[in-house]
């Protein structure tokens, strides 16, 4: 059961990335080490691996863009922003994860 669990905590997690990842940039820009350290604060376990397609694909998508700025701990670091309309996907996204809140929260005081 303790696997199970925890795999449904994964799913849960990499379901909700792409939000959390916005919600940061909402924030502030970011580059990506930066939003690893950030997520494993907020208790979102992620790996570059599952990061790095992720910021390509909203790139992609027009949601994200990026500027290069010099570092003085190493190369330059490529720092991500929300872009109009990763704003206002993210207000979407922000209803839909009210709703669905609201949804559970009702269920789970049915219980």
């Amino acid at each position: 059961m303790a696997t199970t669990l925890d795999n449904i905590r994964s799913q849960m997690r990499k379901g909700m990335l792409e939000f959390c990842v916005l919600l940061l940039l909402r924030q502030r820009d970011a580059y990506a080490s930066e939003m690893i350290e950030r997520l494993k604060a907020a208790r979102m376990i992620v790996v570059e691996g599952t990061l790095y397609p992720l910021l390509t694909r909203l790139k992609k998508d027009g949601l994200l863009s990026y500027r290069w700025e010099e570092s003085t701990q190493g190369p330059p670091r490529k720092y991500y922003r929300l872009t109009p309309l990763g704003e206002e996907f993210l207000d979407d996204l922000s209803l839909a994860w009210q709703e669905m809140a609201t949804s559970v929260s009702i269920l789970l005081e049915k219980n």
